[in-house]
Order: structure tokens, then C-alpha cells, then sequence
């Protein structure tokens, strides 16, 4: 297959493109700063000579959008919202301009799209959207990119959860908080924990690229979310910590203003279950954090 991935350069995107090339694929990474063969420059905004790469293509993937992990100034707000519907929007109109077109187009989006949920399980078909800067970033992302229709290119959104990987993404850290004595849980606990390892990330993008019947949004998640409290403490366990410290919300606030975070990302409770992955039988390699960790780790 010829895969493109738009902003492949990250974390998922540097996992996808090993992951497919072994499979002996040929992909190219859209980038604002190509430095290899396989590398065209793009500024996620204007057509250029990187839409003629697009032609006769087997699969996009866009992965274009400023990080969520920074503060909420108006700057910061405005650049998370445009990197994703700009990038969203150009791709469109390549497109429309090739005379092959990709047979699927798999573009990002996130978990957060669902509201604060403690007790109810957020599927595709029940699944809760509410309205606060984060969740409307995601409807206005996923509004963009399902406003055309091409009866040759069946459409994805990747509602993705946390990816726990080795080198990349909220794991490492994670890993490092516990080990300097720092891994409590964070606020009440209470707040759920949707997340995915990194493999099972990619053999699920390949699994609906593979899949001609699926589209739409999906839940790209393992099946079983955890509480945060739970969460760390079976990590302090598999690292061998006898403590952690817990973080109450008023030192998350403080601190996360010296990160230059938000405390959203920490505290919002993701309760997401995969149903469509599920009832269509993908088979998780790791289904739950147990096993997840101990490769991890």
C-alpha cells in the first residue's frame, strides 16, 4: 500500500510509520520539516507539490494538530483550533483535486470529545458530548472533516484515548513521576482512565484500513478504562515504589502553571469503551493495564 501520514513525525506518527513500513508498505510523511527520502514539506495550510503525492495513494492519515499540552491562553486556543480544521480543510481540497483518490482517509480526534463521566461508559452510539473549549474542538474537527463526501473514500475519526508507549506520549512520564516518589493518584481518583498501548494503536488503524464496512467515528481505545487511582497504584507496584504522593487539586493548579499545562488533562474522567473495535471482533493484543505494563515496564 502507499500510505501518506500528515504530521507523522510525532509520537503516534513515528510508531505508525515503522509499524507499516515493516509490513514492507510505502509511506510518506507529510512534515514541516522533512529531513529523509520519504519526507515532503507541507505547511498544513496551502496546496502545494505535496498534494501530487496524494494521487493514486492507498491511505491518509492525518495526525495535524497543535498539542493540548499547554495553557489555555487565547494564542494557544485559536492555534489548537486552526492547526486541526486548516489541515482538515487542505487536505480536502487535494482531494477533490486527484483523479485517484485515496481509498480511506483516517483523520484524528480524541476521546475528549465525550463529557466528564465517572459511572457512564462512553460508546460511539451512547456516548455523551458536551459543550467546553476541549469538547468543541473535537465536534468542530470531526464537522470538518465529515462535511464532504466521497462515494470513493470512505472516511474514519480516530477517537482516540491516551497511548501508552515506550518511547513517547504520557508513559514515559508517567514512569518517571512514580520512580521520584511522586506517583499518587491525582485530585479524588476517581476520574477514569481510557487508554490504549501503543502496538494496539496501530495493528487497529491497519484493522480498519482493512476494513471496508467501517466508518465514521470510532472509539480507538482498549476495553477496559481504569480509575486514575488504580492506575498508579498498579504502577507504583510494577516499578516496585512502596509510595506515592498523592497530588490534590490545589497543588495540580499551582503546579500545572509552571508546566505550562492545564489540569484538564489529568483530572477530566475519560470513560470510553471501543464497541464498534469490539462487536467486530479486533482483537486487542493488550486488553487490559496488567499485561500492558508489564511489557511496558
Amino acid at each position: 500500500m502507499k500510505i501518506i501520514i500528515a504530521a507523522g513525525t510525532g509520537f503516534l506518527g513515528r510508531n505508525l510509520e515503522r509499524y507499516f513500513i515493516e509490513k514492507g508498505n510505502q509511506v510518506y510523511i507529510l512534515t514541516r520539516n522533512p529531513k529523509r527520502k520519504n519526507e515532503v514539506y507541507w505547511d498544513a495550510q496551502t496546496l502545494d507539490k505535496w498534494k501530487d503525492f496524494l494521487e493514486d495513494s492507498d491511505v491518509l492519515i492525518n495526525l495535524t494538530g497543535k498539542s493540548v499540552d499547554c495553557r489555555y491562553t487565547d494564542e494557544n486556543k485559536k492555534e489548537i483550533y486552526t492547526s486541526r480544521i486548516e489541515s482538515t480543510k487542505v487536505l480536502q481540497q487535494a482531494i477533490d483535486n486527484c483523479i485517484n483518490k485515496p481509498k480511506v482517509w483516517l483523520n484524528a480526534s480524541s476521546a475528549t470529545i465525550y463529557v466528564h463521566s465517572e459511572k457512564h461508559l462512553n460508546t460511539e452510539e451512547n456516548g455523551i458530548i458536551g459543550d467546553d473549549f476541549s469538547m468543541n474542538i473535537c465536534k468542530s474537527w470531526e464537522k470538518e472533516f465529515f462535511k464532504v463526501g466521497h462515494d470513493e473514500v470512505r472516511k474514519v475519526a480516530l477517537r482516540t484515548s491516551i497511548v501508552l508507549g515506550k518511547n513517547g506520549g504520557a508513559f514515559p512520564k508517567l514512569r518517571q513521576i512514580t520512580k521520584l516518589g511522586l506517583g499518587g493518584k491525582q485530585g479524588n481518583g476517581n476520574q477514569n482512565v481510557s487508554w490504549i498501548h501503543v502496538d494496539d494503536f496501530c495493528r487497529a488503524v491497519e484493522w480498519i484500513i482493512e476494513n471496508e464496512n467501517i466508518s465514521g467515528p470510532i472509539n480507538v481505545t482498549a476495553p477496559n478504562p481504569l480509575s486514575n487511582e488504580e492506575l498508579m497504584k498498579k504502577l507504583r507496584a510494577r516499578l516496585r515504589m512502596p509510595f506515592g504522593m498523592n497530588a490534590p487539586i490545589w497543588q495540580l493548579e499551582i503546579a500545572s502553571i509552571f508546566l505550562r499545562t492545564e489540569t484538564e488533562l489529568l483530572l477530566k474522567s475519560r470513560n470510553v469503551y471501543p464497541e464498534i473495535l469490539v462487536k467486530n471482533n479486533f482483537r486487542f493484543s493488550f486488553p487490559d493495564i496488567d499485561v500492558t505494563l508489564q511489557n511496558l515496564i
